[in-house]
Formats: C-alpha cells, structure tokens, sequence
C-alpha cells in the first residue's frame, strides 16, 4: 500500500502552506531524515525531511502552488516491495443507460446526480471532512477543486455558504465540473491601482502574516511609550575588554548582545512587565525570553534567545549570531521564533535616532533602541561629551502601568550605564 506523505502542520498558526521546492523527484529512493521539500509557511521557508521510507511514486502537488491546507497528500512513496510504479488515474465509469419506461405526464422530476458517481470513492482532506462534518454538507454533492479532483476546504465553504442548484439531466451520467473558487484572502476594500510605471510583487506568507499581526496589535493593544536616554561610554568600554579576551574563542559581543541581557535583567528585577495579557487574567513569566527583530529576505522575523536573564554575555553572543544566520536564511525551527516573553528591535546600525516599535502580542512590551551618538551631556556642574543612545518602550497598557513600565526603564539605563552588572 502507498504510503501517502501530507502537507505538515510546522507551526502551532498554520493552517495552510505553498510548496515553495522540491527536492525529490518520481523514482527517487528516499530515507527517514532526507530533506524531501521546502515548505513556505505563514513565519518562514521551512525544509521538510522524510519520515517514512520508500520510493518516490508520485509528486501530488507540483511546485509553487500556493494554499495548500495542512493534511492535504502532497507526495505518495511505495514501501519496500511494492511497486514503484505511478497509480493509475482513476477512469469515471457510466452508469448503464436505463431501458426506456413510458413516463406519465405528473411523474416527479428525478433527482440530481451527485458530484461524485455511485461507487467512486470521495476524495477529500481531512480538512475539508471536519469542515463538512460541522457544517452538514454531504460531501458527494460538492466538485473538488484540488488535484485530482480533491476535495479541499475552500469547496467545501462555499458549498456551505450556498444553495444547492439541482444539476441538468445529461444523456449520460458525469462528474459536475467544479465551479471556480474565489481566492480566501480578503480582496482590499479599494483596488489599488496607478499609472506610474510598476511592476506587482505577490505577497509571501511571511509577510502576509505580518500585515495581519501588526494591525491586530495597532487595533487591539492600547501603546504606552516611555523614552530615555543612556550613556555608552562605560558599556563601550566592557566590551572592548570583553572581546580581547573574547578573541581566542572566535566570539565578537556587540552591543546588542548587551542590551538583551540589560533587558533581561531588568525583567527579573521588575517581573510586573515580564507580563502577558490574558483575558481575565495575566500571565507572570519567571524568566526572560527575549525575541529579537532580524530583517530577514521574507520580512521581519524574531529569533529568541532562551533564557536571556541567566546567559553569560558571550552565550548571548554566539547565539544570537547563529540564529540571525538561520532567520536570514529561512531555516528558522518554530521553537526558535514562537514564544519570547518580550522583544527588542535595534535600527542604530542604520543611524535610526529614536522610534517608536509595535508590541508584539501576546508580548506585553517592546525596547526600540536607536543609534549611539556623541552629545553634550551634563556632569555634575559642566558640560562633557558622552556617546548617548535613546531607547523606548512601548507597553501593553492593559497590562503594565506607566509607573511599572518606567521603573523598568530606569533599571534598563542603569545596567547599561554601569555594566558590570551584566557580567557579574
């Protein structure tokens, strides 16, 4: 019997996927743990590996299609033994013509065919039969519009979402074509269209998902923003020191890495803002997980770093440089992006003064950091130069007071400006 390999579900959101590669063809010996195909997700290009072990008989579902639900078959192996040969196409068999009967003049009009003949099994994702199961639709009335015919969820909701029209009475019995079904996304209110020499790109997942999340929290979450500015000077100092000594090991700290464990800490020393809001309820975490904004070539993905509060510095270091490495490659696990107790975005490296960044829910708070710069600064009764950098926080208002939120800032700009204890 073949073995029928499904579109996974890789991530806790998705509901469904686009096949963005292939990496097996028909005829291809496959093994648990070969890399099988990339899967482009609603958070990143994920490569999918074996788990079974076979022969590659079948590719179900070719290459760049978009949409596929989870649990749809995308590739058939035949185990060892069987025939590697491709199935045979399933052939729609009619139904022997009736013999001709004297039909009286009131006789009732006979019913409609069904979409699927008498006899041939109904082909359907698992999807789409909990979706008919719910919503009471028979699923040999409903055309499928995937490969093969299969029936897939769209089809069955806008059978749902609609009468059912009673088919003409053919000569001989057929399978109904299915109707064309309109794309699940949203169309825009306004088309948006201009005369200004262009070209469209088609939104990936990724950032479709981003669209959607960053309006949800614009929409939903009331955003507090607390502002201040630190000094560098004393943290730019402890990492000239610690990457000298860091050196041999093949290990650069930036000061990114240090800002992580300066807001790591400063969760721990005020855990009301190392918070999620939950209904009626909210969420303590008891460490901080922090998530890190990375510009990845699909749209902006956050990274974690696991922990953070309890990692020394250069752990922080190497972590963080391993995982922007797999964000901007799309190699990200969803273990490695899903979670995070709070975030933090840097633009200092492209001269960004100061900005103001959306909550990333169910997160309750966000540290923008902007650029290091040299400002006159006052000490005690006179003017000096300090290199100075502006930070802000956006809160969940809902979940963190203004006063909480400030006192967390106030700990952050002082770890940062006395950075030893960072290291301690």
């Amino acid at each position: 019997m073949a073995i029928d390999v499904t579109m996974p579900a890789l991530s806790p959101t998705m509901e469904v996927g686009t096949l963005a590669k292939w990496h097996v063809k028909p005829g291809d010996v496959v093994k648990s743990g070969d890399i099988i195909a990339e899967i482009e997700t609603d958070k990143a290009t994920m490569e999918v590996e074996a788990v079974d072990e076979g022969t590659v008989i079948e590719i179900a579902v070719p290459e760049g299609l978009e949409n596929v639900p989870v649990g749809t078959v995308i590739l058939r192996l035949a185990g060892e033994g069987e025939s590697s040969a491709p199935p045979p196409k399933p052939v729609p068999v009619a139904a022997p013509a009736p013999a001709a009967v004297p039909v009286a003049p009131a006789a009732p009009a006979a019913p409609a065919p069904s979409a699927t003949p008498s006899g041939d099994r109904i082909i359907a994702s698992p999807l789409a039969r909990r979706i008919a199961e719910l919503q009471g639709v028979d699923l040999a009335t409903v055309a499928g519009s995937g490969p093969r015919g299969r029936i897939v969820r769209a089809d069955v909701e806008a059978a749902a979402g609609k009468p059912a029209v009673a088919a003409p009475v053919a000569p001989a019995p057929s399978p109904v074509p299915a109707e064309p079904v309109a794309p699940r996304a949203p169309a825009p209110a306004a088309p948006v269209t201009s005369d200004i020499p262009h070209s469209v790109e088609k939104l990936g997942n990724v950032r479709k998902v981003i669209a959607r999340r960053l309006t949800e929290a614009k929409q939903s979450i009331p955003h507090i923003y607390l502002t201040l500015d630190v000094e560098l000077d004393a943290l730019l100092k402890l990492r000239g020191e610690l990457n000298k000594a860091l050196e041999p090991r093949g290990i650069k700290v930036s000061v990114n890495d240090l800002v992580i464990k300066a807001l790591a800490l400063g969760l721990r020393q005020v855990p009301k803002c190392n918070v999620s809001f939950a209904g009626e309820n909210l969420l303590v975490y008891e460490r901080a997980d922090i998530s890190v904004a990375v510009a990845a070539p699909s749209g902006l993905i956050t990274p974690i770093i696991t922990g953070a509060d309890g990692k020394a510095v250069s752990q922080i270091a190497a972590e963080m440089k391993a995982l922007a490495e797999k964000a901007r490659a799309g190699k990200l696990q969803p273990h490695e992006y899903q979670g995070g107790t709070a975030s933090l975005s840097n633009l200092g490296m492209f001269g960004i003064k100061q900005f103001e960044a959306v909550i990333n829910p169910p997160q309750a708070m966000i540290l923008a950091v902007g650029a290091g710069e040299k400002r006159a600064v006052v000490k005690g009764d006179a003017l000096a130069i300090a290199t100075v950098m502006t930070i802000t926080g956006s809160f969940d208002h809902r979940a963190i007071d203004g006063a909480d939120g400030a006192e967390l800032m106030s700990a952050v700009k002082a770890l940062i400006e006395n950075p030893l204890g960072l290291v301690a």
